[in-house]
């Protein structure tokens, strides 16, 4: 390959045609390594408002770092993949206390901070600091596995050694920043997962999959395990007052420290799921409570999990106490809480706001 017309030949094509994106606007390392963690497994399109928002409301390193973790789950509310806001706060209080609120530029120390991986830092470092370090992620390994005839399976872990090499190699050193965003915009674009536009790629004479005829059959990735389906009862219980019963869920595991209605996993098989539910109110809350007829259905879509959420509506049978993670709100009020996107769709559904 030629290499010095192929780094030509792509970053000519994205100053011609890259896509007008907030994240863009300037190279500011914070705004960056925002949009990196925001962008991980999100559509682009989905991202834009969250981005605008989260920045009008932390607009520094500072505000972030001494922000509220509610209020920060709340701006993050459902982008989903929680745990990458809370390793982002923690991250960005690190440099705000070690490095004086500058995001780091060097390799081995970025690479410390929470939440940053190798695909992440590389980004950060070339589009931020104009360094050469590859930024390789499942867009990018799609299109070098095409362009360089790659065979190995972009599934497993190993495999991005071999990309981060063919980047190494291929990188532009006097226009890193280009040439890194240029791959993932030319995989989001053009050699996209199925059907890629190669009469359009500004590359093709050098794509070797191409040349042989076989761009549709890489890359090489072996399929995911599926999700395993969980059954769930989840109730929105009110108390004479009115004012409805939510949680908090553990500070560790899915969906940390995120709001929601109390829920349970129940076996469909062999019992009244409502009695199931009712038995584990019992025992969790000391309180007992009456439950109506199922008010619907929430399927929830995870990467190894699918929640079947049975919503049911109930009364509290007497005081609950009340704790930092246990609450009695007004149903207006439910709104400065942050709730994962299954709850947020029963708060639309199934409950009157205006009461």
């Amino acid at each position: 390959m030629d290499i010095e017309s192929f780094q030509k030949d792509l970053i000519e094509w994205f100053e011609m045609e890259m896509r007008d994106l907030p994240w863009r606007k300037d190279q500011d390392p914070y705004k960056v390594w925002v949009s990196e963690i925001m962008l991980q497994q999100t559509r682009v399109d989905t991202v834009i408002p969250y981005f605008t928002r989260f920045l009008e409301k932390f607009p520094s390193i500072e505000v972030l770092a001494n922000a509220d973790e509610d209020q920060v789950l709340k701006a993050w509310e459902g982008l989903g993949y929680y745990s990458r806001v809370r390793n982002l706060q923690s991250a960005v209080k690190e440099v705000h206390e070690k490095y004086e609120g500058q995001v780091p530029d060097d390799p081995k120390e970025i690479a410390t901070l929470k939440g940053v991986g190798p695909y992440t830092a590389g980004a950060i470092l070339s589009i931020a600091y104009g360094k050469p370090e590859p930024a390789v992620d499942g867009n990018v390994m799609r299109v070098l596995s095409r362009i360089l005839l790659i065979w190995e399976d972009i599934a497993k872990p190993s495999t991005r050694k071999t990309f981060e090499t063919a980047v190494r190699g291929l990188i532009s050193h006097e226009n890193p920043s280009y040439f890194n965003q240029a791959l993932m915009e030319l995989g989001a674009l053009i050699c996209t997962p199925t059907s890629p536009s190669c009469l359009l790629c500004p590359v093709r004479d050098h794509c070797q999959a191409f040349d042989a005829g076989v761009q549709n059959e890489l890359p090489v990735k072996t399929k995911k395990k599926k999700q395993r389906p969980v059954e769930l009862v989840t109730a929105v219980l009110k108390d004479e007052q009115n004012r409805i019963l939510i949680r908090k869920r553990p500070e560790s595991g899915l969906l940390a420290n995120m709001w929601e209605f109390p829920s349970a996993e129940v076996s469909i098989e062999y019992r009244s799921e409502k009695e199931q539910f009712k038995e584990y109110f019992k025992e969790e809350y000391q309180v007992d409570l009456s439950l109506g007829d199922m008010v619907g259905r929430i399927e929830h879509v995870f990467s190894h999990l699918i929640w079947n959420i049975h919503v049911f509506s109930g009364e509290l049978q007497g005081d609950i106490q009340e704790g930092p993670a246990l609450k009695l709100v007004k149903a207006e009020d439910l709104k400065e809480f942050a709730f994962p996107v299954s709850h947020q769709k029963i708060i639309k559904q199934f409950i009157d706001l205006e009461k």
